[in-house]
């Protein structure tokens, strides 16, 4: 039987059953013509989706729409849904993927486009190749050539924080105390916070989890001294955004005289001082939030970088080399 219009004020709206299912829905228009247009498309789908599959007729937007239903994050998902809109997934090779990360950010590094683009796409592909619905997507891509990553150090910053205001010294710190990213540390808010227990909840937008982090001393001291009511709900470091940072933040650099470091580098320096001072691989991962411990591996393979170590190898001892050569220096 097939769909018959009907009017509700101006717009045209349709209704009906085809190929077994029931349709019903809204036209936008209250142009007739065009209404009996959209609505032939509409039962042209449902006998498409009956003859060919669920997959014959599904939109990236549907399923962009489903995977955000299923509670996976949504990270970086509007200018992906936004560049695909109604595409049929049945339509989306790998090379369409690379070319179209490359138009949505024409001046990011391949490791921008992977991790913005790249991956969501795919995410939700396979998201609906899960369900069924459609091929599991395949996407070589973009080639990141690895560079190692300069560690912010105890000393810059605590320089860092001399020279900033109580909030930003204190965010500064807590990169460095917990592994914490820009994006986690200022969503941060009092009520996820805890000094009396020295503790902090880190929503890892990264991975969509949540982790609680131990605040030692230092941070304890720093927290509480921000200037604050402390409102459940306000942001602990008082910035909107990861943007609202940097334009202050190197000009805390400027004052305290130091090396130029990112903040990202507070997070290097946390997972490199845990790793010199002989904490175990997994452990590091774990309370930095990293999502397994060969990206942490990868990362951070630099930290133990002194060449001297191998001496290990025939039995000799490194803290007693290091006292000796001190006590004769």
């Amino acid at each position: 039987m097939p769909l018959k219009l009907y009017r509700r004020g101006e717009i045209w709206h349709y209704r009906g059953t085809v190929a077994g299912r029931r349709l019903r829905g809204t036209t936008e228009t209250s142009d007739k013509g065009r209404a009996q247009r959209i609505a032939a498309e509409a039962e042209a789908r449902a006998w498409q989706r009956r003859l060919d599959g669920p997959g014959s007729t599904l939109t990236f937007a549907d399923g962009a729409l489903s995977y955000r239903q299923s509670g996976k994050s949504t990270r970086f998902l509007n200018k992906v849904e936004d560049h695909w809109k109604n595409t049929l997934i049945a339509d989306i090779k790998g090379t369409d993927v690379l070319k179209a990360a490359i138009k949505v950010y024409p001046t990011a590094g391949p490791s921008t486009r992977n991790r913005q683009f790249v991956v969501p796409t795919q995410a939700i592909i396979n998201h609906c190749a899960g369900l069924d619905l459609c091929p599991y997507l395949k996407v070589k891509r973009f080639k990141v050539q690895t560079k190692i990553k300069e560690p912010a150090t105890l000393e810059w910053c605590e320089a860092f924080a001399a020279n900033a205001s109580p909030h930003l010294g204190a965010l500064c710190l807590f990169m460095f105390g917990t592994g914490a990213r820009i994006g986690e540390a200022v969503a941060l808010v009092w009520g996820d916070v805890d000094l009396t227990r020295r503790t902090a909840k880190i929503r890892q937008t990264k991975v969509g989890d949540e982790r609680i982090a131990h605040l030692p001393p230092r941070l304890v001291a720093a927290i509480a001294n921000i200037p604050s009511n402390r409102n459940p709900q306000d942001q602990v470091f008082r910035y909107v955004d990861r943007e609202s940072v940097r334009q202050v933040w190197d000009g805390a650099i400027k004052r305290a005289k130091i090396k130029k470091l990112s903040p990202h580098s507070c997070r290097h320096g946390f997972a490199t001082t845990m790793l010199h001072n002989k904490i175990d691989v997994k452990t590091v991962a774990k309370l930095g939030g990293w999502k397994d411990v060969a990206t942490l591996v990868r990362t951070y393979a630099h930290a133990m970088g002194d060449p001297t170590v191998t001496d290990v190898v025939f039995g000799t001892n490194l803290a007693q080399d290091a006292k000796d050569e001190a006590s004769t220096a």
